[in-house]
């Protein structure tokens, strides 16, 4: 259940300072919309078609409101006491209000001049009431209501809170999300359910397969709180962290993550992986198989549209303010290429290129060790191979979970780990949401609701029989042995019945 006047920003910051500085990572919020940027001097920001710069937020502590004033400066806005209900003059109902479009005596052209006056928005909504014929025979609830609209509309007023997990899901699902592949109608429920299931903690040895710009990955990481160890297994050219970027964590917390390329899990498991497997590897390729062999994927066209993504771009953005932010990007992209020597750059390139070769087998002795404290699954692949791929690197009584937007494909993966064994407690579930309204005297819920967010699929791994596992060695145990193993004889054949 969740209220509409809760507050999202109430989480405490990870470094222990809650002032906003230069170069933090935030989130903007404006009613129910959110945006994560990053603080910049200088740097136009455009969301929910209004533009402004980010200099005068640093210093202010987080969930500070602040207000659009001229030149795109925001000042922080002081809180005023709202008129108790004994001052309002409000009618009985509705019944006489016609809605005609003539009871509002200020026209759009005496509300532009207005602004062009440089009148804030909070005026501007007091004098569409004064101006209004009507409002005085609305109800309570409907002035209310009609405050509350043309403030949304006239009025400029965001508020800066801190990256958290529920923030950033919230942000990604509300962005349609059937349009989104990456999001994949991940609600933060869900995700909530997820690091419950499969117990993540300070001090885990975690593996992560998720295709979700790193939103599940960012989710663990938060929780873990820089403690242990997280091996993410990525597709195509390298792992994508959009998401994981938005959450700004400092650079303690980037010791314990490791990465490892899908395809070369199949090696790794049959004790073919070796050093020179990864120098021969492209690291700049557009197209890689995946592990499967039947999917290829796109990496680089990936990782634009999750940069895009991580800013989160209104639709509404003019040509002129989207060609501004790409070139203040670029220089600072190609420096090294353009202005530098480009004898350095390559040595930096090969230096980085080594760097990540060295993590990528500290990662492969990880998994080689195969006693990971859990597996977290969330990918556009059908999870049945990877799982079943995958679990082999995890300890015995060990917790699994496994996120699909469908439930067929979980079905599937269900009847394959009951057939392979080495399972238990599987289960197969749905979380249930609906949004109230918590208001005086109108609570209740909403009417808009999701209409799903993703189904689970969890369980404990357990050590499997060696006997099970290796049917060539049945043959030479002992009768008492085998006695116990084998199914009795009463679940392998229907007992005759008496011809008495």
């Amino acid at each position: 259940m969740e209220g509409s006047e809760e507050q999202p920003g109430s989480q405490p910051p990870h470094s222990g300072d809650h002032r906003i500085r230069d170069g933090d990572f935030v989130v903007l919020k404006r009613e129910d919309v959110f945006k994560a940027v990053q603080v910049q001097r200088r740097k136009k920001v455009t969301f929910e078609k209004q533009w402004f710069y980010l200099d005068n937020i640093i210093g202010h502590s987080y969930g500070t409101t602040f207000e659009v004033t001229n030149g795109g400066s925001l000042q922080p806005k002081k809180k005023k006491e709202e008129p108790t209900s004994e001052t309002k003059e409000a009618g009985t109902d509705n019944r006489n209000i016609i809605d005609d479009g003539k009871s509002q005596k200020l026209t759009q052209d005496d509300i532009k001049a207005l602004k062009d006056k440089g009148i804030k928005g909070e005026e501007i909504v007091q004098q569409l009431i004064e101006n209004s014929t009507t409002f005085r025979d609305k109800t309570e609830f409907a002035q209310d209501k009609y405050i509350k609209k043309k403030k949304k509309k006239y009025e400029a007023i965001i508020t800066v809170v801190k990256p958290s997990t529920r923030i950033l899901s919230v942000m990604y699902y509300a962005r349609e999300p059937g349009k989104i592949k990456y999001a994949f109608h991940m609600r933060y429920d869900t995700l909530a359910q997820m690091l419950t299931l499969g117990n993540i903690r300070a001090g885990n040895k975690m593996i992560v397969m998720e295709t979700c710009a790193g939103l599940v990955l960012g989710a663990m990481m938060e929780r873990m709180g820089g403690f242990g160890t997280i091996i993410q297994l990525y597709p195509g050219g390298g792992p994508v962290r959009a998401a994981t970027a938005c959450f700004g964590f400092p650079k303690s917390f980037l010791s314990g993550l490791y990465e490892f390329p899908l395809n070369k899990v199949d090696s790794l498991l049959n004790g073919t992986f070796s050093a020179e497997m990864l120098s021969s590897e492209p690291k700049d390729s557009a197209s890689v198989e995946e592990s499967n062999g039947t999917l290829e994927d796109k990496q680089p066209s990936e990782q634009e549209n999750e940069d895009s993504m991580a800013e989160a771009p209104e639709s509404s953005h003019s040509e002129e303010q989207e060609t501004m932010e790409i070139v203040s990007q670029v220089p600072e992209y190609k420096e090294p290429k353009e202005r530098g020597n480009k004898k350095d750059y390559i040595q930096e390139k090969q230096r980085r290129q080594e760097e990540q070769r060295k993590r990528h087998l500290e990662a492969a002795a990880l998994l080689s060790e195969r006693n990971a404290d859990g597996l977290i699954v969330a990918s556009r692949f059908h999870p049945t191979p990877l799982l079943l791929s995958l679990l082999d690197f995890v300890a015995p009584s060990r917790p699994f979970v496994v996120y699909c937007q469908y439930k067929e494909p979980l079905l599937e993966c269900y009847t394959k780990l009951r057939e392979r064994g080495g399972v238990i407690n599987l289960r197969l579930s749905e979380t249930w949401l609906r949004n109230y309204q918590v208001l005086p005297d109108r609570s209740h819920p909403k009417l808009l609701m999701s209409g799903g967010g993703g189904y689970l699929l969890s369980g404990f791994t357990v050590a499997m029989d060696s006997l099970k596992a290796e049917p060539s060695l049945k043959p030479n145990t002992g009768t008492a042995e085998s006695h116990t193993t084998e199914e009795p004889a009463a679940k392998k054949r229907k007992c005759p019945e008496s011809d008495s």
